[in-house]
């Protein structure tokens, strides 16, 4: 057993090594920032993203750094999601009011429809289309790793789907905050897009730390409220017979684990369970770990997987994405948050 655990270990420490060197190189390049021009034009969050995609797609890291990259940008990410719901008060849910929670559901199932269209328009093949509808609409790899097998898709259509929101992903993250200036955009408003439209938990929170604090909180808030329809989602395909499926994903891909413990940490911090004096640490520990979770999320990223993923594949996840913005904003609107 304890070898065992000795070797698990030694297999994921050059990766979490490595991320650990990008995470604080891009830490101290927004201290020299702030130092040299007065804030953070680039957020740590940012850096570490774009420094770790520049290592993987220059110098490629070796195999044997893979490991210990992926546990940071799994595992390392999913405890800092669980402790950033210490900061979320249910008051927060209650002031969005049910009409947003509804509103989320409908931009899901549009957003997906309109993005199946896309794919189908582009002459996709059906299950393509299926998992570039599903990425886009609910929570990028996570939603294509989970759909695969209760449509039956293949490894060819796995790997095509999720190179688009492995590199788009990042490109979103990058422009999004762009938009709070161009729309003029409160910092609610702002959340509620970010958790409408990116694609993955991790980069929520890359996309709204840099706006504030409240963004980080209801981008969140609303983007584990989109997560959670993959559930019904994969039933529906699964009891249609959507795509001829070969097996249904296990109960983990449903409901992950981070998404209990980031609603009970909510629940607790919301009922005066977790003390005042622990939230500052909390809050510390979850930005340290968001940051070099960045860090190997970058480090995952090699730009080239865009080229072997096909134009079509591509333009539709692109076009996809902007329809789904589109209905976000709408959503937005008509609602006046």
């Amino acid at each position: 057993m304890l070898a065992d655990i000795n070797l698990k270990i030694g297999l994921i420490l050059p990766g979490i090594f490595l991320t650990g060197c990008v995470a604080g190189l891009a830490m101290l390049l927004q201290m020299l920032e702030i130092h040299f021009i007065g804030r953070a034009w680039l957020e740590g969050l940012v850096l570490a993203i774009l420094i770790g995609a520049a290592v993987r797609t220059f110098l490629r890291p070796g195999v044997r750094f893979d490991a210990g990259v992926r546990f940071s940008a799994k595992t390392l990410l999913e405890i800092a999601i669980v402790l950033l719901g210490a900061s979320i008060s249910a008051g927060a849910i209650a002031a969005a009011g049910p009409a947003l929670i509804i509103g989320i559901v409908g931009v899901v199932i549009v957003a997906i429809m309109m993005s199946y269209c896309i794919g189908r328009f582009l002459c996709l093949p059906h299950r393509l289309a299926v998992l570039v509808a599903c990425g886009n609409s609910i929570c990028g790899n996570s939603a294509i790793a989970a759909t695969a097998p209760a449509i039956g898709a293949h490894g060819d259509d796995i790997a095509a789907s999720i190179a688009f929101t492995t590199v788009l992903g990042v490109v979103v993250v990058l422009l999004l905050p762009l938009l709070v200036p161009l729309l003029g955009l409160s910092a609610t408003q702002y959340g509620v897009l970010a958790g409408l439209t990116v694609y993955a938990v991790p980069q929520v929170l890359a996309a709204t730390a840099p706006v504030a604090q409240l963004s980080v909180q209801l981008g969140t808030l609303v983007k584990l409220v989109r997560v959670l329809m993959l559930g019904p989602v994969i039933l529906v395909l699964a009891l249609t017979g959507a795509g001829n499926g070969i097996g249904k994903p296990s109960l983990h891909r449903l409901v992950p684990w981070f998404i209990v413990g980031f609603l009970a940490m909510m629940a607790l911090g919301s009922f005066g369970f977790i003390p005042s004096a622990l939230h500052a640490p909390m809050e510390t520990t979850a930005t340290f770990l968001t940051v070099f979770s960045m860090a190997a999320l970058g480090l995952g990223v090699d730009v080239r997987t865009v080229a072997r993923s096909g134009g079509r594949v591509t333009l539709a996840a692109v076009l996809s994405l902007l329809a789904l913005g589109t209905v976000s904003y709408g959503l937005i609107l008509v609602l006046g948050v």
